[in-house]
């Protein structure tokens, strides 16, 4: 039966599960401070700050889920730690007093050891930073008495993915035949997530009350390298494969000293110089679901892609 769906955030993730939920007849909400959001008849767009846990319990009110796709104002541990904790404990008091389940997209940070693959059973003890925050937060969502369900992701990519490593610092790149220039190794197997596929996990998860209070893992088709993501975007384009050149870890970490952003980067830069390899098996086993096909995720992607890019000018 339809059930109020919640969405907070109009992010890739929040944005596509939205779109999903509606898709299947879900009425939903989306709560964004700019009342942002897609356009449907079975979605409200309404203009909330979710960081105001007094907002929160009347606009929960009725909901049968919460998926909180909301994350810090920078990246950077130091904003994390400041706003992310807070946040999770308000939007799980209020969902708890609704009845509601909270999903949660969840990254791979907290995975103290990513080699030689993740797994949902994998240990999450991760210390310090960024990474160190991640491992809290399962923590505390784990110890609330709210429902919740965390699945974990790698890197994105999909329509309307921007701020990543397989969004606008790759794809219109390769659409304009220019050198990508990854983090790290581009010859070191690396699992990326497709958000089509995490939002349709966080969805069925939500609707399963048996996978509840567990980690599981967005389907993620299997690892492979960042040059071999740009040729299989280039195939998709039909164009031909671009140079792939590479940010050396060496580099990233000597300007991190001096520039903020570039050292929260370099908190990470294992990730891209080590194999990462996510492995989803469990998950899409008890979900009933498997990963988009790497070729389809790809065309989806760049039919996106030059639908927002602007046109060569005529000469």
């Amino acid at each position: 039966m339809p059930q109020l769906q919640i969405v907070t955030g109009a992010g890739p993730v929040g944005w596509t599960i939205a779109e999903q939920l509606a898709a299947q007849g879900h009425p939903v909400h989306v709560l964004t401070r700019s009342g942002s959001g897609p356009e449907h008849p079975l979605v409200e767009r309404r203009s909330v700050d979710v960081s105001q846990p007094d907002l929160l319990e009347a606009e929960f009110d009725g909901a049968a889920a919460v998926f909180h796709c909301i994350h810090g104002s920078a990246y950077s541990a130091r904003a994390w730690a400041a706003e992310l904790p807070a946040a999770e404990q308000a939007v799980l008091g209020a969902a708890g007093a609704a009845g509601a389940v909270v999903v949660f997209p969840e990254s791979l940070y907290s995975y103290d050891r990513p080699q030689p693959a993740m797994a949902e059973d994998s240990p999450r003890a991760a210390a310090g930073g960024k990474r160190g925050i991640r491992t809290q937060l399962l923590k505390a969502r784990e110890a609330s008495d709210t429902p919740t369900v965390s699945v974990a992701a790698s890197d994105f990519f999909g329509p309307r993915v921007r701020n990543a490593h397989a969004g606008e610092r790759m794809v219109p790149a390769v659409l304009a035949g220019k050198t990508v220039r990854v983090m790290g190794r581009p010859d070191m197997p690396h699992s990326f997530t497709y958000v089509p596929d995490l939002a349709a996990a966080m969805i069925r998860a939500a609707q399963q009350p048996g996978v509840w209070n567990s980690v599981l893992h967005a389907p993620t088709v299997p690892a492979l390298t960042q040059e071999g993501l740009v040729r299989v975007l280039a195939d998709a384009a039909g164009v031909a494969a671009p140079r792939v050149g590479s940010l050396p870890g060496w580099l990233i970490r000597t300007l991190g000293i001096a520039l903020p952003d570039l050292r929260e980067l370099a908190e990470t830069l294992y990730q891209f110089e080590e194999p990462f390899v996510l492995e989803s098996g469990h998950t899409q086993s008890v979900l009933g679901l498997t990963p988009t096909p790497l070729a389809d995720a790809a065309a989806e992607t760049v039919s996106w892609w030059r639908a927002e890019l602007p046109r060569p000018s005529a000469a």
